[in-house]
């Protein structure tokens, strides 16, 4: 099958939010639309809406006026399902809930043509679920839009148990012609965005609850070093609580609970409470028009030393001699032993992997960052035995570098760190199980939600083995199975170790 033809109709039901996103999407791409709605009324005001926005495009400039025009002749509201019986495609963008779902498609099955493609918006529910039971399961699959539909560019593209290849390519090529990033995978819970992204949620949440930083201070290293653009804090507070929680419980829920996906109890009891975030007010932060967000925690000034011996290879975080160097302060370099940077009291600076500072004497511990010179600030970890030399040494040289600094609490893996070994994780877990290919989740993670790289492209510049060895420290001190590195992390650092080693035999 090929991409459905301009010519075609297209029905979207569902006339809320996303319906009507769906709508003026499928309606500027040329198509004639249909918009249906279980209340008539309802249907005729969302057609309204898509036109009156149509309008306002011509009127800024932004569309062309006799294209417009054309646009708002071809979008009606069908007030009967019967009415949608010459649609090629019939997107759904109803209640989620599975019952209500199956019902209308087995409605939709009476009336359409037999070649006609049903597809559901669902975000968590499972796309095989909704196909049972229909009499052509092969052609129903699901078109995931995210809201605002006209303005995001990335649709998941899900194929049931049952969909039909051909069916999936024709969707995948007619999003595309409707100038989409679609992105093909198969049913699994949370597809690729919800699934993906749940320890930059879960390990924020972690190291609060392990009493490791404040919200703010945690929200501010994610942006600051790891280069997010909203920390997982205020994001979910902007999402509401309760639609993230929920989210979260339904992947652990549907993965038979595994720790990979535990929830958080700290994000419960605001659920509980009925902190639920912006649109209440209250949540992980206080909202209001005389009220702002809490400051991160910064250390005060401290005088930088004036030398440092950089010790072995520092792999991601190699940047920083030449930085450290640039800031006047002498770097000695030896090949041998480390990797830290050893500073003048004897203490080591030395970067996230895993292990806590109390296992060490003197250790301080500094988090990844996306970008060394770019980053604006930097969080250090330190155990109470840790001089105070030797904390006020590492502080300064951040700081001489231009970097505000945050001091937390003894976490294993810290902030950053383990919320990017985590998204490695679970990505080379997914591209193993045949979920979706490493590009296409690279390609859902920076236009879905932002991330500043895919976690592909994460895994490509630290290292093979840099997540997997992270996790594996991790696990250790936190066993449970949150942390153990999965098989297809192993393989994929073995795999790389064996290539380097030219082993191509048992």
């Amino acid at each position: 099958m090929t991409a459905i033809e301009r010519s075609r109709t297209v029905a979207v039901i569902g006339a809320g939010t996303m319906g009507q996103g769906i709508a003026q999407v499928a309606l500027l791409a040329g198509h004639r639309v249909l918009l249906h709605d279980i209340d008539p009324a309802f249907a005729e005001a969302g057609a309204g809406l898509v036109r009156d926005r149509v309008e306002r495009m011509a009127a800024k400039g932004r569309l062309d006026r006799a294209e417009a025009e054309e646009a708002i002749g071809r979008i009606g509201a069908a007030g009967t399902l019967a009415d949608l019986a010459g649609s090629a495609l019939v997107i759904e963008a109803v209640v989620e809930d599975v019952t209500v779902k199956r019902t209308l498609f087995a409605a939709l099955e009476e009336v359409i043509a037999p070649d006609a493609v049903l597809a559901t918006n669902t975000s968590s529910l499972s796309v095989t679920e909704l196909a049972a039971g229909l009499r052509h399961p092969g052609r129903f699959l699901g078109l995931h839009f995210f809201n605002p539909a006209p303005l995001l560019p990335l649709v998941e593209v899900v194929s049931g148990h049952a969909t039909d290849p051909e069916v999936a390519d024709s969707a995948h090529g007619t999003v595309l012609g409707w100038g989409k990033t679609p992105v093909r995978c198969s049913d699994t819970p949370g597809f690729i965005v919800n699934r993906i992204a749940r320890p930059f949620y879960a390990e924020a949440f972690a190291v609060y609850e392990e009493r490791g930083a404040d919200p703010a201070t945690i929200d501010a290293v994610l942006r600051e070093s790891g280069g997010f653009r909203m920390g997982p804090f205020q994001l979910t507070d902007l999402i509401g609580q309760d639609v993230n929680e929920a989210v979260t419980r339904s992947v652990w829920d549907s993965f038979f609970r595994s720790p990979k996906f535990t929830p958080s109890l700290a994000q419960r009891r605001l659920v509980q409470s009925g902190r639920l975030g912006r649109k209440s007010g209250q949540g992980w932060f206080a909202y209001g028009e005389d009220v702002r967000l809490p400051e991160p925690h910064t250390a005060g000034p401290e005088e930088a030393p004036d030398k440092v011996t950089v010790v072995g290879d520092l792999g991601p975080a190699a940047a920083l001699a030449e930085l450290i160097e640039e800031a006047g302060i002498a770097v000695t370099a030896t090949g041998h032993g480390g990797p830290y940077i050893q500073l003048p009291g004897e203490g080591q600076l030395v970067l996230a992997d895993g292990k806590t500072s109390v296992e060490f004497t003197d250790v301080v511990y500094f988090d990844l960052a996306l970008d060394y010179r770019g980053a604006t600030r930097i969080a250090l970890s330190a155990s109470e035995d840790v001089s105070a030399r030797t904390l006020a040494e590492a502080v300064g040289l951040f700081q001489k570098l231009g970097k505000k600094v945050s001091v937390i609490g003894d976490v294993p893996g810290m902030i950053v760190a383990r919320t990017v070994a985590m998204l490695i994780d679970l990505t080379a877990d997914a591209v193993a199980r045949g979920v979706a290919d490493a590009e296409d989740i690279d390609t859902a993670m920076t236009l879905g939600v932002n991330y500043p790289l895919g976690p592909s492209a994460w895994h490509e510049r630290l290292g093979p083995d840099w997540a997997y060895d992270l996790l594996h420290n991790l696990d250790e001190r936190c066993p449970g199975g949150r942390y153990a590195p999965s098989l297809a992390l192993f393989r994929l650092g073995y795999a790389a170790g064996a290539d380097d080693e030219g082993e191509d035999t048992a």
